[in-house]
């Protein structure tokens, strides 16, 4: 596809990502779904509202009624969907940095939209292919106060809350000013925990750090885990759909190892989970213990839905699924990556194991990862990148798996090359148990990719 990534579609506010193109997104979407009702909700960002308002402008335009959720995280907009059974445009850049926006749909179950609807919704915009309402067809518009209320409410009512209570634990929550600050500090309350938070005014500017939770941007994070004497930090993202976490010690706990750790509490012989060509070797060390299946795909929420919902067609199990970035899939609550509810099951987990943090990941820790971005300027340039990973690929000691990029596997490590679905980079992903043999594998793969340009 042309316009839709692995999430949604991302640009620069007001450059790559227009009003204008909202608006015939809208539109499209609208005509796909044949009128009715629809809904549109936005992150926290400075021009959330300006897109909000023309995503809503283009579904009244092919005579969609339209509910107005205001500021919300993705999760609480899905629930939304799925209590309400009506499909939304949803306004957000996720992790991407202030300056971006971005556009998602929600189909009428309360799931993302396949890469099948996607496909339909493109070609309408590409095509210019829209529904015309009449003047007295248009779509209504009516503003809904509590979607965030009840989304809390609904995790709330799906966590065993007795055992987090009875562990006392306090929780340092830094939501990084997105949606989540709406939301989860006060939901991890609600649960019996002593929070402390950093960064929880949302603020569409991001003062106090970038939207991308990565260790790098919460060192805040690690200094209020200190001071405050908390069990455990729980970091989001722009919109709240992952958790990351933090040590009683303040140190940041891998996304692998935190997602191997929830695996291996929900996993049974005969389940499958299902998560990206770029899965750790951590996970797949839990699924053999576990004597699951594993199923890879490419890279981006989008595929990991879609391959979910082929499982559960053909009648198999998935309890947990999801990337090692924090973005953690529970489907038998909902299909969606649920930063709120990751954070939840993370302190019941801790709770129930009468460990530390640090302690509850310690058999997960012996791994190394390392991501190296290379930016590209156009698409010139991104084909003589890509064109120098399939010869790095084909001349490697490795059989290279393509799902989504090339990954090479080498029994005790793996690299792997792709193009981002959101920005214009090509990323080199290495795992190994050593730091040394990480980056030097990681760069390889950039110096052959560098050398193309």
């Amino acid at each position: 596809m042309k316009l839709f990534g692995s999430s949604g579609t991302r640009g620069v506010a007001g450059e790559e990502l227009t009003p204008e193109f909202v608006l015939r997104v809208a539109k499209a979407a609208g005509t796909v779904w044949g009128g009715g009702r629809a809904a549109v909700a936005r992150d926290t960002r400075t021009t959330g509202e300006l897109f909000a308002n023309a995503a809503a402008a283009g579904l009244a335009s092919v005579g969609c009624d339209v509910d107005r959720l205001g500021a919300a995280p993705t999760p609480a907009v899905v629930g939304y969907c799925d209590r309400e059974s009506v499909p939304a445009v949803l306004v957000t850049a996720s992790h991407n940095p202030p300056q971006y926006n971005g556009v998602k749909l929600v189909g009428d179950d309360g799931v993302e939209l396949s890469v099948d609807a996607l496909q339909r919704v493109e070609t309408r915009v590409l095509e210019e292919s829209f529904a015309t309402a009449g003047w007295d067809e248009v779509g209504r518009t009516r503003r809904v106060d509590d979607a965030n209320d009840r989304y809390v409410a609904d995790v709330l009512a799906a966590i065993d809350r007795t055992p987090i209570a009875r562990a006392d634990l306090t929780v340092a929550v830094d939501p990084g000013h997105g949606a989540g600050a709406l939301t989860n500090p006060d939901l991890f309350r609600e649960l019996g925990c002593d929070v402390v938070t950093v960064n929880a005014q949302p603020d569409g500017r991001f003062p106090g750090r970038v939207p991308e939770p990565l260790p790098k941007n919460l060192g805040e994070l690690g200094r209020l885990v200190r001071a405050s004497g908390a069990d455990v930090g729980i970091a989001h993202d722009g919109d709240a759909d992952r958790a990351v976490f933090y040590d009683e010690r303040g140190e940041p706990i891998d996304g692998e190892a935190s997602f191997a750790a929830l695996a291996a509490a929900h996993l049974d012989a005969g389940d499958t989970v299902v998560s990206a060509v770029n899965v750790s070797q951590r996970l797949v060390d839990v699924v053999d213990d576990r004597d699951a299946e594993l199923e890879l795909t490419p890279i981006g929420a989008t595929n990991i839905i879609t391959r979910i919902r082929e499982l559960w067609a053909d009648g198999e199990t998935v309890p947990i699924a999801g990337e090692g970035n924090g973005g953690i899939f529970f489907p038998d609550f909902r299909l969606v990556r649920d930063g709120a509810y990751t954070g939840a099951q993370f302190l019941a987990l801790l709770a129930r194991s009468g460990q530390s943090a640090s302690e509850l990941v310690a058999p997960y820790d012996d791994y190394h990862n390392v991501r190296v971005n290379i930016t590209y300027a156009d698409e010139a340039e991104l084909e003589r990148l890509l064109a120098a990973a399939e010869t790095f690929a084909a001349g490697a000691d490795a059989e290279p798996n393509t799902t989504d990029g090339y990954r090479l596997d080498y029994g005790d490590a793996w690299v792997l090359v792709r193009p981002s679905g959101t920005e214009p980079k090509v990323r080199v992903y290495a795992e190994a148990r050593t730091p040394e043999r990480a980056a030097e594998l990681a760069e390889a793969a950039r110096a052959a990719l560098e050398d193309a340009r």
